[in-house]
This record gives structure tokens, C-alpha cells and sequence, in this order.
């Protein structure tokens, strides 16, 4: 199976939304990459990824990658320099437990909202959202 067919136009759909209400509350960027299987550890391929889909090139440094792998059950957050810079390490951990409590029961896209909106709302505190804000990256999923 292909991970683009894995979700219906809805889930799809709910996706995407999310990362539009996600961007409302900040400056950041979040991008979500699917695919079927990791060949490696998640959190490397991951960061290929966030090469690859350009990420790096926002204006803050500010780029957020979910990288979701579904037939492993793997997944990682990644996040670029200018948010490094301003996080402690655990930054990630209570999006990665929101998403993990709908993953265990096989609801990813429920996992993937409540991820992708926890990561707009700790992003909001260390980058506001600024009224001359453009959208830099799209906020479609893209699929591996």
C-alpha cells in the first residue's frame, strides 16, 4: 500500500486544516511527511526530509517537520535551528504523548491533529504570530 492512500480525503482534508489553524497562532512553519516505511531510525530520516522539503529556508529558521511512517509505527518531530536555539531539549515530548495516546489506538489522523495543533501552540510563545506574516512553506502533506 502507498501512504497516500492510506487516508481518506477527509483525514486528508482534517490534516491540512489543522496546519492552517496550527499557523494562525505563530510565525512557525509545520509540515507533515507520510510514508508507508522508514528504512532507518525516524528521527534521521526525518531530518533528511526537512533538508529535502527545503524547511530550512524560512526567514526565522522556524520549520516544523512530523514525520509519521505507517506501517513501522514510527514517528518524530523535528524542529529547525531558530527553534533549537530557543527550547529546552524535552520541547517535544508532550506533542510526541498527545500523538503516541491516538496512535496506540491506531487514530492517526486523529494523532496527527492533536500533534500538529500542540506544535502551533508551543511555537506561539517563541514566535508570535506577526501580522506581516507569509506563508513560506505549503501546508499540504507530502507523501514518501
Amino acid at each position: 500500500m502507498k501512504a497516500k492512500n492510506f487516508f481518506s480525503d477527509n483525514d486528508k482534508e482534517r490534516i491540512v486544516e489543522a496546519i492552517a489553524e496550527a499557523e494562525k497562532n505563530t510565525s512557525g512553519e509545520v509540515r507533515v511527511h507520510v510514508e508507508w516505511k522508514c528504512n532507518g531510525e525516524p528521527l534521521d530520516r526525518a531530518a533528511n526530509l526537512f533538508a529535502l522539503l527545503k524547511m530550512h529556508k524560512t526567514k526565522l529558521r522556524n520549520g516544523v517537520l512530523i514525520y509519521l511512517s505507517i506501517n513501522d509505527r514510527k514517528f518524530a518531530i523535528i524542529g529547525d535551528a531558530g527553534i533549537n536555539a530557543k527550547v529546552s531539549e524535552d520541547f517535544w515530548e508532550s506533542t510526541k504523548d498527545k500523538m503516541l495516546e491516538h496512535f496506540k489506538e491506531n487514530r492517526l489522523t486523529d494523532g496527527l491533529v492533536a500533534g500538529i495543533l500542540s506544535t502551533g501552540e508551543q511555537l506561539k510563545s517563541h514566535f508570535p504570530y506577526q501580522s506581516d506574516d507569509v506563508n513560506e512553506l505549503p501546508n499540504d502533506i507530502s507523501f514518501g
